[in-house]
């Protein structure tokens, strides 16, 4: 791939191209929640091989600061899946949150931190009961803390589908590391 001006440096995958597509799995994260279903420490870690050998490049590994189990797992999977990046959740607003994510991930080859905040009206008026601009702040923050423990930095919009175009817009712009973002909005 030549390098021009659309190409930029991913921390974690080097020279990019925009249309480059990241395989982005969270089977140990949103699996974790399906009614009836979790795994033990040895499932995830078969589970974590297998994705491994399929080729998926970010593997959400888990939510560290949620369980003492959680956090556990997340190490583990950092300790021993080799050849793709992996990830912990984290929310923006949450200092602990981010610390944790960190540590959990100290051991994995390469790492990334997933931070994440509502944006919806709905949810930024009822669930955090914040203004806009605190929100803005906080992805800011979260986004600066995650970068103090590794360069791979995802910042998603909880509740996005109702946000407001113009405010996801203003969120996304705000940096969480050189070259386009990694950006997600989930509709949870």
């Amino acid at each position: 791939m030549s390098a021009d001006s659309t190409s930029f440096n991913h921390p974690s995958f080097g020279r990019m191209t925009p249309d480059r597509v990241i395989i982005f799995d969270t089977t140990l994260r949103d699996g974790e929640q399906s009614p009836g279903f979790s795994m033990n420490l040895a499932e995830k870690l078969r589970m974590a091989e297998a994705l491994a050998t399929l080729g998926v490049d970010v593997i959400e590994a888990g939510f560290p600061v949620a369980s003492k189990g959680d956090f556990e797992s997340v190490n583990e999977i950092a300790r021993h899946t080799k050849g793709v990046v992996v990830c912990a959740l984290a929310r923006s607003g949450g200092a602990k949150d981010i610390v944790a994510a960190g540590e959990a991930l100290a051991p994995a080859e390469r790492r990334r931190i997933h931070n994440f905040i509502s944006t919806s009206p709905l949810h930024m008026k009822y669930k955090l009961r914040m203004e806009p601009e605190t929100v803005l702040e906080l992805i800011t923050s979260g986004n600066t803390a995650a970068r103090n423990l590794t360069d791979d930095v995802e910042w998603s919009a909880e509740d996005g589908s109702r946000t407001d175009p113009d405010f996801c817009a203003a969120a996304w712009r705000l940096p969480s590391r050189p070259g386009p973002p990694p950006s997600t909005s989930p509709t949870r």
